[in-house]
């Protein structure tokens, strides 16, 4: 046997293939699996391959550099990028599959005239409720809300049937400024009057009233015109529980505007009313129908006067990703509990389903049924997002500088398209006083910083107010009166009771107010005269991102959120938020 000439010599052909590592292969590792090129050869120094490491090492961070620069997409011939937004996800995600069938059913109720109302409540929503709208019609909640809360069945197979006397359940998910409040009241208020009819013990209440009346009448009577109480003294059957003493007067507005025609008695409870007032109104002897009020007030009064909700038949939970919070959920809960023995219906309703109400529904509210509007979690796509980059000049990652460069320009924006727009012959302070004021809303992460960033704005010639929780109840609803507002607001009608300093060159912003504010004016307030928002911190998470870019651009209006990126912020998700909304999608 004779051996060949080429034996000495490596093989011409490539060894085979690893096999691809299976799913258990990275376990039991002892080291970190980070695969480095190996060295030309096998003598290669310890400071050849500790320099190698090194290069490996700065080529792997100029990469993540340069990728959250761009905000966190690769370059060309990369991988697909990761979404930003799954990294801090925490809303419940609605497929577009179903987002498309909730489409087709809204289309099968376009007036509310082909809702199963009452006939003064068909009258109320038109001349109070909606006063001054020309074409009324429901809002996407409203249509898939009314039918299924009266058990006006419209699709079989959309709802549940409920056993006799079994508490029914709901959640309403809508996104901002979709009309959430009419589409939990009307089914509520048509409820109680319907059963108001067929109530034995109303009736004859209302019997021996009448005969009282007459007597009355017929001897003469002039002394006190107080009759027995009504049933109802100091016994809702509707309660409305919102987060704040805002929220309280923004909802009993709507209450109170439906009560001319339909008849029935509403009571605010909140830090804006006097304990007195509260007392004579709950203990009225005319009755009550719906309070509105704040679960710990609320919980206050049901300590020392239980029967409170022993005949409560509708409890809603407003904002109820925030009222089943850690800081509300305790007393919510209570409240439900003791409600519970009377209660025929629960609404729970909000703009966003954070997952950690989604994991409560389904452990406390397994039977809960759930309507949800197509574009929930989507911010109206009629509201366009700017970015400022502040690590650039000329603010070098000042964010006061750049927040009132923003409002300045707006402010000088608007004065301008007034002035254009003014006839001639008007003088100069004959148009400021005459033109629109401009409200801008500023929303930042840290209560502390309101304060901070307002004074700084008043330094620049700019009428801003802090709003936070440390301030009371009654000054906070006094500063957003002016930015609830519907119609536009006249210079002339506004003072401030503290003018802000000049700026620089003794400049002021004329017809201008800012409100610096926390997540307490994000949530529910229907701020429908803001048209600008700025948000000064980048939010922690995308349900503040709707929150607070939800302030503008309701009801169909138009609206503009300016962000403010700062060196430490997270410009991936900037980037994410702003291309979601361009689309037109939701942000999970």
């Amino acid at each position: 046997m004779v051996l060949s000439d080429t034996v000495a010599r490596p093989p011409t052909t490539r060894p085979p293939r690893r096999k691809q590592a299976g799913p258990f292969t990275g376990m039991n590792r002892t080291v970190a699996n980070v695969r480095e090129k190996t060295p030309a050869t096998s003598t290669a120094s310890p400071k050849s391959l500790a320099a190698a490491a090194a290069a490996a090492t700065s080529k792997h961070e100029s990469r993540r550099v340069r990728n959250e620069r761009d905000g966190g997409r690769g370059g060309k011939g990369g991988k697909k990028p990761f979404k930003a937004l799954r990294m801090q996800q925490s809303l419940t995600t609605i497929g577009y599959g179903q987002r498309t069938q909730i489409r087709s059913r809204m289309q099968e109720m376009e007036q509310f005239e082909q809702f199963n109302l009452l006939p003064s409540i068909q009258k109320a929503v038109a001349s109070d409720a909606l006063r001054g709208l020309v074409d009324v019609k429901p809002t996407p909640i409203q249509r898939l809300a009314i039918p299924l809360l009266l058990g006006q069945v419209v699709d079989r197979r959309q709802s549940r049937q409920f056993a006799p006397g079994e508490l029914r359940e709901y959640l309403l998910a809508a996104e901002t400024g979709s009309g959430k409040t009419l589409a939990y009241l009307l089914p509520a208020i048509d409820a109680i009057k319907r059963a108001e009819a067929e109530d034995d013990e109303i009736i004859a209440y209302r019997k021996r009233l009448a005969e009282e009346k007459q007597r009355r009448i017929d001897t003469n009577y002039s002394g006190s015109a107080v009759f027995e109480p009504h049933p109802t003294t100091a016994r809702p059957r509707i309660v409305v529980l919102v987060p704040s003493a805002e929220l309280v007067g923004q909802v009993g507005a709507v209450a109170k505007a439906l009560s001319h025609e339909v008849k029935f008695r509403t009571e605010l409870l909140s830090a804006n009313v006097s304990p007195k007032a509260m007392e004579r109104n709950l203990h009225s002897p005319a009755g009550i129908d719906v309070v509105v009020t704040t679960p710990h007030l609320l919980a206050s009064i049901v300590e020392s006067e239980p029967n409170v909700l022993s005949r409560v038949s509708h409890l809603i939970i407003d904002e109820a990703d925030s009222l089943f919070d850690r800081s509300f959920s305790p007393v919510t809960t209570t409240i439900l509990e003791r409600a519970r023995p009377s209660l025929k219906q629960l609404v729970l309703c909000s703009a966003t389903i954070p997952r950690r109400l989604d994991t409560y529904m389904a452990s406390h509210f397994p039977k809960m049924q759930r309507v949800t509007t197509p574009n929930l979690h989507a911010i109206p796509r009629r509201v366009q997002l700017g970015v400022i980059d502040v690590a650039k000049e000329p603010y070098r990652n000042n964010k006061n500088l750049a927040c009132a460069d923003a409002i300045w320009s707006i402010g000088k924006d608007a004065s301008n398209h007034e002035s254009h727009g003014e006839g001639e012959g008007e003088g100069e302070h004959g148009t400021e006083e005459d033109s629109d004021v401009k409200r801008i809303m500023v929303f930042v992460n840290e209560r502390e910083k309101t304060q901070e960033v307002a004074e700084f704005l008043r330094g620049k010639g700019i009428d801003a107010v802090a709003l936070h929780r440390d301030a009371s109840e009654h000054r906070n609803t006094d500063m957003l009166a002016m930015f609830t507002a519907a119609g536009p607001l006249k210079a002339s009608a506004v003072s401030s009771s503290k003018p802000p300093a000049r700026g620089p060159g003794g400049r002021t912003l004329p017809n201008t107010k800012v409100i610096v504010a926390t997540d307490l004016a994000s949530r529910g307030i229907d701020t429908l005269g803001v048209r600008h928002v700025v948000l000064y911190d980048v939010p922690h998470t995308t349900i503040d991102f709707i929150h607070r870019l939800g302030r503008a651009g309701r009801m169909g209006r138009r609206g503009r959120g300016i962000v403010l990126v700062g060196r430490d912020d997270r410009r991936d998700v900037v980037a994410e938020v702003r291309e979601s909304m361009y689309m037109g999608q939701a942000l999970v």
